[in-house]
C-alpha cells in the first residue's frame, strides 16, 4: 500500500487541533474503512506488521530520530493487547515499552511528568507508553486528587513537553482506543470467568467502572486540548479487536512513511572485499 494510501485510512481518526470531542458519536463497533470482515482483515494485518518492522529497522539503522506511541483506554480497552498483536514483527532491541501504574512516594516527589521524561525513546528507537502522563489530567480528575486549575493548567504542560520531544527528533503519536461500556463488561467479565485471566482483574476496576461517564467527559478533554499537528490524537473504534489492530497499523505505518528513516551510507572502500 502506498503511503498516501496509509494516510488517507489515518485522518478519518485524527483528532483535529482545537476541536471538540463527542465520544458517544463515534461509533466503537465501526468497520469503517477496514479491507474486508475478520479474516481477510487479519490476513492484511500480517502484511503490515511485516511493514512496521521493516521501517523499525531503518529507524534502528538511522539512529538519529524516534518515535513515541502513547496508548490510553478504559480498563479493559485493549492497550495490552494492541501492543502484543501489533508489534509482533518488530526488533525487541530496538523498541521500548514502558507502563506507568500509580506513582511512587519518589515520583510524587517530583513534577508530573519526571517520570514520563525517563521512559521517552532513544535516538533509533520505538517507545510505547502504556497509560502515560495523561493519567494526570484523567484520574487525578474524576478522583479530584487535586485542584482542578492544577489538573486543567497540565493541557498546558503536556502539549509543551510533547512539543520540546518533537524538537528533539521524537514523533509522538496518541492512540485512544475507544470502548463501549458493554464491551469493557463482556471483557472484565471474561477475565473474572478465566482463572488464567484474574491477574488482570482488580475489585477497583468495578469502582472505576461506576464513574464511566467522568472518565469519558475527561477524555474528551484531554483529547481535544492536547491533540496538535505534530502530536496529534487517534481515536480508534475498539470493541472489533481485529479492526483495532488495522487500524492502530494504519496510523503507525503513515506515520513512519511520513518521517521516512533511511539507512546509512555505506562505509566507503566495502565494494570488492571479500570474507575468507
Amino acid at each position: 500500500m502506498a503511503a498516501n494510501e496509509f494516510e488517507e485510512h489515518a485522518k478519518r481518526w485524527r483528532v483535529a487541533p482545537g476541536s471538540k470531542v463527542h465520544l458517544d458519536r463515534i461509533d466503537t463497533r465501526s468497520k469503517d474503512g477496514a479491507p474486508g470482515d475478520k479474516l481477510v482483515t487479519g490476513t492484511v494485518v500480517k502484511d503490515l506488521v511485516t511493514q512496521l518492522g521493516e521501517w523499525q529497522t531503518r529507524l534502528w539503522a538511522e539512529g538519529s530520530r524516534s518515535v513515541l506511541m502513547v496508548l490510553q483506554a478504559m480498563d479493559a480497552g485493549g492497550k495490552d493487547g494492541t501492543i502484543r498483536k501489533v508489534f509482533t514483527g518488530v526488533n525487541p532491541q530496538g523498541v521500548r515499552v514502558a507502563s506507568f501504574k500509580a506513582p511512587t512516594p519518589e515520583e510524587l516527589s517530583h513534577d508530573f511528568l519526571w517520570r514520563i521524561h525517563q521512559q521517552a525513546p532513544g535516538h533509533g528507537e520505538l517507545g510505547v507508553f502504556n497509560r502515560s502522563h495523561y493519567e494526570d489530567v484523567l484520574i487525578v480528575r474524576v478522583n479530584e486528587l487535586v485542584p482542578e486549575p492544577v489538573w486543567r493548567a497540565r493541557y498546558e504542560h503536556i502539549r509543551n513537553f510533547e512539543e520540546l520531544l518533537t524538537a528533539s527528533g521524537t514523533t509522538v503519536v496518541k492512540f485512544f482506543l475507544h470502548i463501549s461500556p458493554e464491551e469493557q463488561a463482556e471483557r472484565l467479565q471474561a477475565r473474572l470467568d478465566d482463572p488464567t485471566k484474574r491477574w488482570k482483574f482488580e475489585a477497583a476496576d468495578l469502582d472505576v467502572r461506576k464513574n464511566w461517564d467522568a472518565y469519558q467527559r475527561a477524555f474528551e478533554d484531554a483529547l481535544g486540548e492536547t491533540s496538535t499537528h505534530d502530536a496529534p490524537w487517534y481515536v480508534i473504534p475498539a470493541d472489533r479487536k481485529w479492526y483495532r489492530n488495522w487500524a492502530v497499523l494504519q496510523v503507525l505505518l503513515a506515520t513512519m512513511a511520513r518521517i521516512d528513516p533511511q539507512f546509512p551510507p555505506e562505509q566507503e572502500g566495502l565494494e570488492g572485499l571479500t570474507v575468507d
